[in-house]
């Protein structure tokens, strides 16, 4: 049983990481390239869109995280997997306080409604992904190297 919940742990986190990757690498560049009003559109839609399902995600890949440590406390890896978990929790930290405030205006704006500054606080936006993509990855990898 402890074996299925690692696998199923480290695919869930991973799949996790494969989308927020493509969020930061792919996805924002595609949005970018579109002329303004476009661009705006797509980032308000992908807003919407991510905002909704990534809250589970995240605090899912924490619960199971924190359900495989205690489960394997006593096997190879439980510390790797202890960390992994608490980047996990940092990550989701970090959203809750620096992303979804940005991400909340975001996703209410149109051409007609949108601020001033609303490409700075896309970059903004942006780096703080950047970091929490940096994170993710971190904790993704030390399940998989809990795996082994």
């Amino acid at each position: 049983m402890l074996n299925a919940l690692e696998v199923f742990t480290t695919v869930v986190v991973g799949l996790m990481v494969g989308v927020e990757f493509s969020v930061a690498f792919v996805m924002n560049r595609i949005l970018d390239a579109l002329p303004e009003d476009s661009r705006q559109l797509g980032h308000a839609h992908g807003g919407r869109m991510l905002g909704a399902l990534m809250p589970f995600w995240y605090i899912g890949s924490v619960v199971l995280s924190a359900i495989w440590a205690v489960a394997g406390w006593h096997h190879h890896g439980a510390g790797l997997v202890v960390t992994a978990a608490g980047l996990l929790i940092v990550s989701v930290l970090m959203s809750v306080l620096l992303l979804v405030p940005i991400n909340n205006r975001n996703k209410t704006w149109t051409p007609e409604n949108r601020p001033a500054d609303w490409e700075k606080q896309l970059r903004r936006w942006n780096s703080y992904h950047y970091v929490r993509v940096a994170v993710i990855v971190a904790a993704f990898t030390l399940l998989v190297a809990a795996l082994v």
